[in-house]
């Protein structure tokens, strides 16, 4: 059985999220702010943590921060402001998907279905694949960890998943939208923006290896195999 952990000081917004939580046969816990937040996280076992920003005693970016200390649990985090410095500081942190508020709360189920989904498809693939290696680049899928000249590095979720579908593609060019369908897993209703700050992140990420991330001028992005 799925379970959610639904962070939010406002009880309103639990209330309706978690309506539609039990509409689509899910379990969840709540809480009312970071403390309790971090408290039922670590005696629980979750799927899926839906995080509001703004909270007393601990706000959701410290959460998050703790919680990516030792779990790579998506989580999903929820916000009333919409700037992009917010969304960038968030994606760094690890963050999974990112919703302003007001929102559609079937919007939020939709995102969540294809978390669930992609987490689901990740662990499948994690046990039938090893190892890919492009020069000192090893990508070890079972453990969902990659390592530059044989030091780890740690790339957020969407990263992660970011670099696994251009590897799996190789020589491909995709245009930024079919990657925000491909990685997001659903038809991104902000722009396409999202792409290019994480193929920077990513970029960063690889050092020397950067040069396998080819940027298609007027389309999008290719992990390029022959590229030198």
């Amino acid at each position: 059985m799925v379970k959610i952990l639904v962070v939010d000081d406002e009880e309103m917004m639990r209330k309706l999220i978690t309506e539609y939580l039990e509409f689509e046969g899910y379990e969840w816990d709540e809480a009312e702010d970071g403390t309790k937040a971090l408290e039922l996280f670590k005696w629980n076992t979750y799927d899926v943590i839906i995080l509001d920003v703004m909270m007393p005693k601990v706000d959701g970016w410290s959460v998050c921060r703790e919680i990516r200390k030792e779990s790579k649990i998506p989580i999903i985090m929820l916000t009333a402001r919409g700037e992009e410095y917010d969304k960038l500081f968030g994606f760094e942190l690890g963050v999974d998907d990112y919703m302003v508020k007001p929102f559609s709360p079937k919007e939020l189920m939709a995102r969540l279905k294809v978390i669930l989904r992609r987490s689901s498809d990740s662990l499948k693939a994690g046990s039938d694949q090893e190892k890919i290696i492009f020069e000192g680049l090893n990508i070890d899928i079972s453990s969902r960890s990659v390592s530059v000249d044989g030091q780890t590095v740690k790339l957020t979720p969407k990263e992660y998943e970011l670099l696994i579908y251009l590897v799996s593609n190789p020589n491909r060019a995709f245009s930024r939208q079919q990657i925000l369908n491909g990685v997001w897993g659903y038809d991104y209703f902000g722009d396409d923006r999202t792409v290019d700050t994480h193929v920077k992140m990513l970029r960063e990420s690889l050092k020397e290896y950067r040069k396998y991330i080819i940027t298609v001028w007027g389309m999008g992005y290719k992990f390029e195999t022959g590229a030198r």
